[in-house]
């Protein structure tokens, strides 16, 4: 949700002809993810982005459930998925429900010259784990590197590019707009004082480039679950500019601002995101409480209206034992979870933590995929037993 932005050349106002240098018209094109209801963006067009020519039968890479055991403890180490060079094969989706879908991936390549994908079903968070590059739209560049959030709207076209083969992500599929948490914001909409980040953290698109080229161009289509292969005839990325406050931007997990106090903080004061039954939220470097007989460490807390899914990004976290770079939990509502043995009294006196993290916590039962299970570490449900 940032605020208007605008690139390259827009006319004086909206819905009016806008002239090219031929005396054609440009292609004007509302792009909006709420209808006409919410934040927009109009976008100009060397050619209308209606032109098809090719459509081909989709593919079906809806996500399904391996097991219906989702009370249980478990830890999968994200890492063990196997890199593949096609960026949208290597997403393997390993939690889900109708809200949102929890994918990793581990791309070697960006995408071919002629190849787009447009999720038409969600909004994408591609946290970015190891690897830099840049993702390109129609609305211009946005460079990536370790710590990013790179969110993007659906029904945004999208390439992404990478600098070399060691990449890993973590994408949030969301099925409702993400948005910054409502008390985080005034009533028109600025990131107010007591919001651990500002606009100024945010990094909207730039460079943009007007690509006047005919051919053929596959975009690849997610809607519902099927893969749709659709060809055009002209380059999507012939927009000559636009304007509003609908676009794909980034914002640095090192960018966010932990909230501390003199006891121990609940979950909330790390929450960046918010969405439709979900919100994301950073785990990140900070000071410990400071009353004089704190306990950095986290209570044991009985999960009843939420699945916690965190990812384990850098750092030692106080509160688990052996944790590994890449590494998921899954602790889901209906049982109660908290520190491992001994991890209260070797919190006592600590002064601070380097931890990082994304968490994710759903207000639905999350279900696992057979990539899910294939990555499970089997003992980490008994790993609270002394």
């Amino acid at each position: 949700m940032p605020h208007y932005h605008s690139l390259g050349q827009i006319p004086a106002k909206r819905h009016t002809q806008f002239t090219k240098p031929d005396g054609g018209l440009y292609a004007e094109q509302l792009f909006s993810t709420e209808g006409f209801s919410s934040n927009y963006s109009l976008l100009y067009h060397l050619h209308a982005p209606t032109k098809i020519v090719k459509a081909e039968e989709p593919i079906d890479v809806s996500p399904v459930a391996a097991t219906s055991n989702i009370l249980k403890h478990r830890s999968f180490q994200g890492f063990k998925v196997a890199p593949n060079a096609d960026y949208l094969k290597s997403r393997k989706t390993v939690l889900f429900n109708n809200d949102v879908q929890l994918t990793l991936a581990a791309p070697t390549k960006g995408m071919a010259d002629n190849v787009f994908y447009k999720n038409a079903d969600s909004d994408e968070v591609l946290f970015i784990h190891e690897g830099t590059g840049v993702l390109k739209t129609q609305y211009g560049r946005i460079p990536f590197g370790y710590g990013d959030y790179v969110v993007v709207p659906r029904g945004t076209i999208y390439q992404v590019e990478f600098e070399n083969e060691n990449n890993r992500l973590f994408i949030i599929e969301s099925f409702s707009p993400i948005t910054f948490p409502k008390r985080y914001l005034s009533k028109y909409g600025q990131l107010l004082e007591h919001s651990p980040f500002c606009e100024r953290d945010l990094r909207q698109p730039q460079d943009l480039e007007t690509f006047d080229q005919k051919g053929e161009f596959l975009i690849q289509v997610k809607k519902k679950g099927l893969l749709y292969p659709i060809w055009y005839g002209h380059h999507p990325f012939d927009v000559i500019g636009w304007d509003g406050c609908e676009y794909p931007y980034a914002l640095s997990i090192h960018d966010f601002e932990p909230i501390t106090g003199r006891v121990h903080q609940p979950p909330p004061v790390h929450q960046t995101f918010d969405a439709h039954n979900f919100v994301i939220c950073s785990f990140v470097p900070r000071l410990y409480d400071y009353h004089p007989k704190a306990i950095p460490a986290p209570y044991n807390h009985s999960n009843i209206d939420s699945d916690e899914v965190l990812y384990y990004v850098d750092g030692d976290f106080m509160s688990r034992k052996h944790v590994e770079r890449g590494m998921i939990t899954l602790h889901p509502a209906g049982i109660p979870h908290g520190p491992h043995p001994g991890a209260v009294e070797k919190s006592i006196g600590a002064k601070e933590t380097k931890e990082l993290a994304v968490m994710v916590d759903t207000f639905h039962p999350l279900k696992l995929t057979q990539d899910a299970i294939s990555i499970e570490d089997d003992t980490y449900v008994y790993s609270w037993v002394e």
